[in-house]
């Protein structure tokens, strides 16, 4: 077990949340009924595959894993796929309807009945490369025009992607933080329309909307499983992924919903520092992490509300477990399938492997061989380039 994974540290918070009522009340059952009505009727729509990993269960000492693969997610390459368009069309529904004072259906807009309305509303956001891919392709989907911000650091290729799909891709110098702002002020100098994963005071329908398309990937999972899994290791960023994920499980299992490890970068631990002073903490990114889609600095405070209550642990990762953790997905144990997984997404099976490693660890997390993981493969090969050089050997940390 061992020797799976290189040695590393991992930084642990461990909570007693107070348990409240946000994993109802900033994400309803009706949010989520919304998210999935309209989702699953879109061309390409699909279960993506829930992989047990049986081997790897055995190898490292508990009774199962699920692995979650978005990969296949309508030909975008990650979960996003379920939040950025979603969110793109809950704000053209909002915009059409406050511009001619009727009511507009979603399903009226997905059928081009308002093209030329809503090639007047530009919409724009900040992103690391899958949420803003998500975006460009419901704005060519509905006809909109797409402007998306990234930072110094996002790939050629993650940025070509999104030209790909119509978007005018804008590069600024500074982090994902710095992109956000940029973002922020452009759309409102132009009267332009931010769709953001992340919230701020006075913006929360397009986070929330985000956050909701999330839940359609949660059902699929809660359709398979017969039983509730005792833990979900979930990743950070500004913490949309985990409380989305977080509130459906929530109002799936009620009592019985797993045990919340949040995981994140070393170098991008906003949530981790949040868990520790007790409230919505920023942080400043020093050096980015190769799991770019988590390279987030500042919480979602729509995110952090549900977090604050539902999330029991908080890890931190060094990046040299990301490419071992890849190859070892692709070149699996035993007769487990091969998963091709992207940078992100193997946050949370890193921080499992590493914490069964460790017997203090493991008994703070509770995890021994009765545990049945859930983890969410975010994103499949998002970057090709940076894929095959660590399918070639190179760790990237």
């Amino acid at each position: 077990m061992k020797d799976l994974l290189p040695a590393a540290h991992l930084g642990h918070v461990s909570c007693s949340p107070a348990r409240g009522d946000a994993a109802h009340r900033v994400l309803s059952p009706q949010d989520f009924d919304a998210a999935e009505g309209e989702i699953t009727q879109w061309d390409g729509y699909a279960p993506t595959p829930l992989v047990a990993l049986p081997a790897l269960a055995r190898a490292i000492g508990v009774d199962e894993i699920r692995y979650k693969h978005e990969g296949p997610r309508f030909g975008l390459g990650s979960f996003k796929a379920l939040g950025g368009a979603y969110a793109a069309l809950g704000v053209l529904q909002r915009e059409i309807a406050h511009r001619t004072g009727a009511q507009v259906e979603l399903a009226d807009i997905r059928a081009g009945k308002h093209r030329d309305a809503v090639a007047g509303i530009t919409l724009v956001s900040a992103t690391d490369g899958n949420h803003g891919r998500s975006l460009a392709w419901g704005c060519q989907r509905f006809g909109a025009p797409c402007r998306i911000y990234i930072h110094a650091e996002v790939s050629e290729g993650r940025a070509q992607a999104m030209r790909d799909l119509g978007a005018e891709v804008i590069r600024i110098d500074g982090d994902y933080d710095a992109s956000v702002r940029r973002a922020k002020d452009e759309a409102e100098a132009h009267g332009w329309f931010v769709v953001s994963d992340t919230s701020w005071p006075g913006y929360t329908d397009p986070p929330r909307d985000v956050m909701a398309g999330y839940g359609v990937m949660v059902r699929e999972i809660c359709r398979e499983m017969d039983r509730a899994p005792t833990h979900v290791f979930l990743q950070g960023g500004v913490g949309g992924l985990a409380a989305g994920v977080t509130a459906a499980l929530v109002q799936h299992w009620g009592e019985a919903a797993p045990r919340v490890v949040v995981v994140e970068p070393d170098r991008a631990a906003c949530l981790y520092e949040s868990a520790r002073a007790g409230a919505a903490t920023a942080v400043e990114i020093a050096e980015e992490t190769i799991m770019a889609g988590l390279s987030c600095g500042e919480p979602s405070p729509l995110a952090w509300a549900i977090l604050a209550e539902e999330a029991r642990d908080y890890l931190t990762i060094p990046d040299t477990l990301v490419a071992p953790t890849v190859r070892l997905l692709a070149h699996p144990l035993g007769n487990d399938p091969a998963v091709e997984a992207g940078e992100s997404a193997v946050a949370g099976l890193a921080a499992l492997i590493a914490a069964r490693s460790d017997a203090s660890l493991s008994a703070a997390l509770g995890l021994d061989e009765s545990a049945r993981v859930l983890l969410i493969g975010s994103e499949g090969i998002t970057d090709p380039e940076i894929y095959a050089r660590i399918m070639a050997g190179e760790d990237m940390a």
